[in-house]
């Protein structure tokens, strides 16, 4: 298994070795203490979600509070899709900027994305699913949004692919908007929280 840290601090792409045969084919699809060896501190899983999308399917940006906020590991079990790792940390290098890996059922990748983290899905195929794994249960009252088609984060969707959003998304604030209602979460406290992990 190969664990390789994307653009945006906190984030990573997990490729594992696959073994073929005549039966079909086998491989790791999570190893904790791999990726505890980046990480600095073991993810614990709290929560699982699994999400089935059409084609064209856009979830996200979601985030939520910190702390704890949720670090999410994520694969595709069926399908295709773009996953988006957006960094709306205020103050963090790289706000604003965002990083994407296509997860699919051949290459069987999937992406780390540490607390305080935007998280965007958009599906390639109809009856793409995705598993999340979650280190903190879902609470609505601590869940925000961004609206994925902000044209200052400017996410860039596959050839073909015209965007569905739920009516929550696309209420969403943009960017902008979320920072200036004091609804990101700061570098600092990302930063501090990620500490606190290592020392428990």
């Amino acid at each position: 298994m190969d664990i390789a840290p994307l653009d945006i601090a906190g984030a990573y792409v997990v490729t594992p070795r696959q073994f073929p045969d005549d039966r079909g084919v086998f491989m790791e699809g999570f190893r904790g203490d791999k990726l505890a060896e980046h990480l600095g501190h073991r993810l614990d899983v709290v929560q699982t979600n699994i999400s089935v999308s059409s084609k064209g399917a856009v979830r996200g940006i979601h985030y939520a509070d910190v702390p704890p906020s949720q670090a999410k590991y994520v694969t595709a079990v069926g399908g295709s899709f773009i996953d988006y790792i957006v960094d709306i940390r205020v103050g963090s290098p790289t706000f604003g900027q965002w990083a994407s890996v296509e997860l699919d059922t051949d290459t069987r990748r999937a992406v780390y994305l540490s607390e305080g983290l935007g998280h965007c899905l958009a599906a390639r195929e109809d009856d793409s699913t995705a598993v999340y794994l979650c280190s903190e249960a879902y609470n609505p009252q601590r869940e925000h949004g961004i609206n994925p088609l902000d044209r200052q984060i400017a996410l860039r969707f596959p050839d073909g692919i015209a965007p569905v959003l739920s009516p929550k998304d696309t209420a969403a604030p943009t960017l902008a908007q979320a920072e200036a209602d004091g609804l990101l979460p700061s570098y600092a406290d990302c930063l501090a929280y990620d500490d606190s992990l290592r020392t428990r």
